[in-house]
């Protein structure tokens, strides 16, 4: 099969293959895209928590991109973990070279068990530069009351948050409302125009390591296909839950989702 297009993947490494990385790769691989990438930071985790996190330098990431894309140009962009202020200019000073339209940020901010994997200052910098750059936000419930300042309980208070966000220049804002306690999931998609509530099943797991990162890529590589914004959240969404639902139940804490869900083996290995 032939790739349908080419994604650049901007962010941290996850040693358990279930985030990151690793997951976006999966992500993309198995839509039946090409994934390229720029590696921000290397973490050292598994499934029950992260035990350190080391840095790439922010030129070095800067040098990533522009030298992967000179050569495969990407048809959309992924951004993820975004460490420091210096990482978050350099990637705008990318970004702004390379000139690709399509670009999905999500804002990772902690991880699964709780680790902060960026500081304050960055924060502020992706908040008021980087927002504007790109085609759509994905934050989560925790991520969107860091950068919004709002107390999110329940589905009008991520609508309120969401245009927060709008007003800070986001083009397209998804909030993800898997941290609200409830049987249904509110996904909350909104711009100056149109309003979605994407509502799905909540599964009783605790295998739910890399939804996020696993979201957003599929969301980017949809996207990157030709299709609307809308509708790119609509199959991610749709792919992610298919994904928790057949979890391999791998690992002793929070496990990995199943990124191979879309995919149909039709040989059978001897």
């Amino acid at each position: 099969m032939k790739p349908k297009s080419k994604i650049l993947i901007i962010a941290g490494s996850d040693s358990s293959g279930g985030a990151g990385i690793q997951a976006d790769i999966k992500t993309i691989t198995s839509l039946g895209s090409y994934a390229m990438t720029a590696v921000t930071a290397v973490t050292v985790q598994n499934t029950t928590g992260v035990k350190s996190v080391i840095p790439i330098s922010a030129n070095e990431i800067k040098n990533q991109i522009i030298y992967t894309t000179k050569d495969i140009k990407p048809d959309a962009i992924k951004i993820g973990m975004l460490h420091s202020s210096q990482v978050v200019k350099k990637v705008i000073e990318s970004l702004k070279k390379i000139n690709v339209k399509r670009i999905i940020l999500d804002p990772v901010m902690v991880a699964k068990g709780g680790t902060k994997l960026i500081n304050n200052r960055a924060i502020q910098f992706l908040k008021k530069k980087l927002i504007k750059q790109v085609s759509l936000i994905t934050p989560n419930i925790l991520e969107a009351e860091v950068l919004t300042g709002i107390k999110i309980k329940n589905k009008e208070d991520m609508i309120f948050a969401a245009n927060k966000l709008i007003n800070l220049g986001a083009k397209n804002v998804l909030i993800k409302g898997g941290h609200l306690k409830s049987n249904l999931v509110e996904d909350i998609f909104l711009n100056k125009s149109d309003l979605k509530v994407f509502v799905s099943l909540r599964h009783d797991t605790k295998n739910t390591h890399g939804t996020g990162c696993t979201l957003s890529s599929a969301i980017t590589t949809f996207f990157s296909c030709g299709k609307s914004i809308k509708k790119a959240c609509d199959l991610g969404i749709k792919y992610v839950n298919s994904a928790i639902l057949t979890n391999p139940k791998y690992g002793k804490g929070h496990g990995p989702i199943n990124h191979l869900n879309s995919m149909k083996i039709n040989k059978r290995f001897k």
